[in-house]
């Protein structure tokens, strides 16, 4: 594969287009996406459009603001099948973007990658001074690829004359997600700065080990980390032990502290760093026990850790680390997903912390109401109430008891039929906990990653809570309040005086009061449309029977006839069909 073997002539892009459109109508595939049905034909849709597309499912795949939870676990079959580029296509790769060549550069080379997926393949390497790195090298032109992909199957939409029925998912939103997503995922400056910043904030905190990026032998298109040692966290999560042994009793200890561990350093990512790792999946955390020269090395080696703290103010909130250390360590990899949060929504999510603790359904909604734009009118009462109704089963579950993708899905489908939208940055955020959530609870069922959190929550709100501040504004609103009590009588007396006038008028407003309005201001026309029906079937019946065989009065009877037919015809077309599309929205 070569540079000018994947040039896109307007001859290929139209052949493409062509494919796309008959791929799209072959599966059904926007109805099925729409209404969020048939998802096993969907992922075949896919995977038959090619890698951009399957790249596209995966992204998907951990996005459960965006899909149904029966949609994300097919989509996760997805599997990259792709070609993997030769030695000299990786080599010219990296010349055309460095300026120096692979042995200029590097010690050793693996010529074979070790992985390769739709954006690059990945190779082991090591650096002239003997540091073990590993090099993901892009597949050439994938970017144009993807962009060419993308905008062909965005105007094969608009060829299909589609015009989103907007029951389930919002097609266009979801395109628009996809495709930053893709962007992002193809720019590897993106995922360098990420990997750097997240560096800094995280490795040696405790067992925590994150690879350094070596930014100056990285590009757009190529990323060079250190090697890391370990295997998935899943090796860890299947290991067992003969019951009553001191085998099972180190083991289970051991998942205890790296459970807990997890769990701590998510929560400092969140309310500290304000910058977490939004795909924590197994095959992102890699578990490894050091051996006993990789321990002496390390102690010889020791860097102070990180003394975490974040001026909030005048105030400090800090990540306590322990200083004695289990044989063994936790790296986080893959940085190209992660999220950000503002202070004011990581003050909303610490109060939904505490609202939760409450198990106070008002409290809980209105501290969600914080976190979501509003897109139309809000019925606040309305919302609490759905979402009172919605929430108190899990009230009273265990947080290793909730299928956190579910409950996202559906707390989201809640707050789109109230006008909210949760914001992007916050079901990013559960969307983590929840995958995070899944492994801890198979580490260790007893741990509760709230009762870890409640405490840090409140922690968080008292040290940003500024006492001195608080005191000046309670200082002012009583001045204030002082001012106005000698005005109090005379506004009492002028209440009195109007009420003795009968000028006094009570406003109401009842629930759903414009949606009642309307549905009065329907029924008041229908029934004038009858009643100008019935006069004109009368007036028509006695002209006819008034006049004698075709004549200019007869025809219009008959006109009359005819047209009171039309209407009530199509008004009883117009009340099937809102009949049943009450139906539908009910079930």
């Amino acid at each position: 594969m070569t540079e000018t073997a994947v040039t896109i002539t307007r001859k290929d892009k139209r052949t493409r287009l062509l494919h796309i459109i008959r791929i799209m109508r072959n599966y059904n595939m926007l109805h099925n996406f729409v209404h969020q049905t048939h998802p096993a034909e969907f992922r075949e849709a896919l995977e038959e459009l090619g890698p951009t597309f399957i790249k596209a499912g995966q992204l998907l795949s951990t996005r459960p603001d965006l899909i149904s939870p029966e949609y994300i676990q097919e989509l996760r079959k997805l599997q990259d099948n792709v070609q993997v580029d030769d030695f000299q296509t990786v080599a010219a790769t990296f010349k055309k973007q460095t300026g120096k060549s692979i042995a200029d550069t590097f010690a050793s080379f693996d010529k074979k990658p070790f992985a390769s997926a739709s954006i690059g393949q990945t190779h082991h390497a090591t650096l002239k001074d003997g540091t073990k790195v590993v090099v993901k090298i892009q597949h050439p032109a994938v970017e144009e690829l993807v962009r060419t992909d993308l905008a062909l199957f965005r105007k094969a939409l608009s060829i299909l004359k589609f015009v989103p029925d907007i029951e389930v998912i919002d097609v266009n939103e979801t395109l628009d997600e996809i495709r930053t997503a893709l962007l992002n995922e193809i720019n590897t400056q993106v995922e360098i700065q990420n990997g750097i910043e997240f560096y800094q904030l995280n490795n040696r905190d405790g067992i925590i080990r994150v690879p350094k990026v070596y930014q100056q032998y990285s590009t757009s298109k190529i990323l060079v980390n250190e090697a890391m040692r370990g295997k998935s966290i899943k090796y860890l999560i299947q290991q067992t032990a003969e019951p009553e042994t001191q085998a099972a009793k180190e083991l289970t200890a051991t998942k205890k502290y790296v459970a807990k561990t997890l769990v701590q350093n998510f929560i400092k990512q969140v309310f500290v760093d304000n910058f977490f790792h939004a795909d924590p999946h197994p095959g992102n955390i890699l578990f490894h026990r050091l051996s006993y020269r990789e321990e002496v090395n390390e102690k010889q080696n020791f860097e102070p850790q990180h003394h975490y703290a974040k001026k909030i103010g005048k105030n400090e909130i800090q990540v306590e680390t322990g200083e004695s250390l289990p044989p063994y360590r936790l790296t986080y990899l893959d940085f190209g997903m992660m999220g950000r949060l503002t202070p004011a929504l990581v003050d909303g999510i610490a109060n939904i912390i505490l609202a939760l603790n409450t198990k106070n359904s008002r409290k809980i909604g209105e501290a969600v109401l914080n976190v979501c734009n509003r897109v139309g009118d809000v019925d606040e009462e309305s919302f609490y109430e759905d979402l009172g109704n919605f929430i108190t089963p899990y009230l009273k579950m265990g947080v290793g008891e909730i299928d956190f993708a579910t409950t996202l899905y559906q707390i989201i489908t809640l707050c789109h039929q109230n006008n909210l939208q949760m914001k992007p940055e916050v079901t990013l955020l559960f969307k983590a906990f929840g995958t995070l959530e899944g492994i801890v609870a198979q580490l260790d069922p007893e741990l509760s990653i709230m009762d870890i959190a409640r405490p840090f929550g409140v922690k968080y709100l008292k040290q940003k809570f500024n006492l001195k501040n608080s005191v000046e504004d309670l200082a002012w609103q009583t001045l204030q309040t002082a001012k106005e009590l000698p005005a109090v009588p005379q506004k009492l007396n002028q209440l009195l005086d109007i009420m003795n006038a009968n000028q006094a008028r009570l406003t109401l407003k009842l629930k759903d009061q414009n949606k009642i309005l309307y549905r009065l201001d329907q029924i008041v026309n229908r029934i004038m449309v009858t009643i100008i029906l019935a006069a004109v079937i009368l007036g028509s019946s006695m002209l006819v029977q008034g006049s004698h065989g075709n004549t200019p009065v007869y025809n219009l009877g008959v006109t009359g006839f005819i047209v009171s037919l039309i209407v009530i015809i199509l008004m009883t077309l117009g009340g099937i069909h809102r009949h049943l599309k009450d139906k539908k929205k009910l079930k």
